[in-house]
């Protein structure tokens, strides 16, 4: 046990034990020398930020600015059982840190959210459901037109991690598939028709979106692409609340012409008062497409083979490329 790595936890507490349950922490104790009765929240003034060579991070993490690399000298690992790094590093740590995030698990549960919106949707189902608390009733037999997934055309906007395990997700039903990503390789076998955005909104029926948030995404969806819309299409965004046009977005579901299904918004929360708690064809969740309850324990998994590896000098699985991080989210 004495050639341990010497690490140290940092981020919100309250999520440790959901990551690194008994099991799980016993692993990452077996190959890093890390105490987690002793959580940084803050790098100022903390002591053991000196000794440590790894650090495992999380949600609520304080930011490795230069004050902080400058009093963490043997650093040179950041494990980050969370999914986006951008808030985590500053500049200068990209030059000196190997930096591994638990994005890829944290992007299991995102699909899976967006898949089961999308089937959902095509079904007709969150609209059905509004029209049968109504009605209270319905005829047995009856058929209704204009819905089903057999021959549906989705879009999915961004082959992101999240995007790519979507298409793959799709591939075992009748849907017709769109993608729309300027940096998506042409050659590459998506199991979509490569297509830029304004086809993509103007032919599909539900519009699923998981480019990241940039400042180049912002309002990607405007009042334009909007009411390029089908009639009856869905937007499912499980994304960045900044890629939709907030406003353009409430007064298109106003006209009842489309429907939405959103998990995240802009801004976030939402006032109390918007009109997107109280529209009929609007779907509303609180942010939970992402990793919640159990699924916490998958992220803090990756992190601990990711450990396992650093520890027996193998190359980490889930290494992020600091050239490329600007064009996550």
């Amino acid at each position: 046990m004495a050639d341990r790595l010497p690490a140290l936890f940092a981020m919100d507490p309250v999520h440790l034990p959901g990551l690194f349950p008994a099991p799980l922490m016993r692993r990452l104790r077996a190959v890093l020398d890390i105490d987690p009765s002793r959580v940084a929240e803050r790098y100022e003034d903390f002591g053991p930020l000196a000794d440590a060579e790894v650090i495992v991070s999380g949600w609520g993490a304080p930011r490795l600015d230069a004050a902080a690399l400058d009093r963490a000298p043997r650093l040179h690992t950041v494990l980050h059982a969370a999914g986006s790094v951008k808030p985590l590093v500053a500049d200068p740590g990209w030059e000196r840190l190997t930096v591994s995030s638990a994005a890829d698990a944290n992007a299991l549960p995102v699909a899976e959210y967006a898949l089961a919106a999308i089937l959902l949707a095509g079904k007709g189902v969150f609209t059905l459901r509004e029209v049968f608390r109504a009605e209270r009733t319905f005829p047995l037999g009856r058929i209704h037109p204009g819905v089903g997934n057999f021959g549906r055309t989705v879009g999915i906007v961004g082959a992101s991690r999240i995007g790519r395990r979507v298409l793959e997700l799709l591939r075992p039903f009748d849907f017709r598939v769109l993608l729309a990503d300027p940096y998506a390789d042409p050659a590459e076998d998506l199991g979509a028709e490569l297509v830029d955005l304004d086809r993509l909104v103007a032919e599909a029926d539900i519009v699923s979106l998981h480019a990241p948030d940039l400042p180049e995404t912002a309002g990607l969806l405007d009042a334009a692409r909007l009411a390029s819309l089908k009639d009856g299409a869905v937007v499912v965004n499980t994304a960045r609340g900044r890629l939709v046009d907030t406003g353009a977005l409430v007064a298109e579901l106003a006209t009842g012409r489309i429907s939405a299904v959103l998990d995240v918004t802009h801004p976030e929360p939402l006032p109390q008062d918007s009109p997107l708690f109280t529209l009929p064809n609007v779907f509303l969740t609180p942010h939970v497409a992402g990793s919640q309850g159990n699924e916490l324990a998958r992220m803090g998994l990756y992190i601990v083979e990711e450990a396992e590896r650093l520890a027996a000098g193998r190359p980490l699985a889930h290494r992020v490329n600091g050239d490329l991080r600007w064009r996550q989210a």
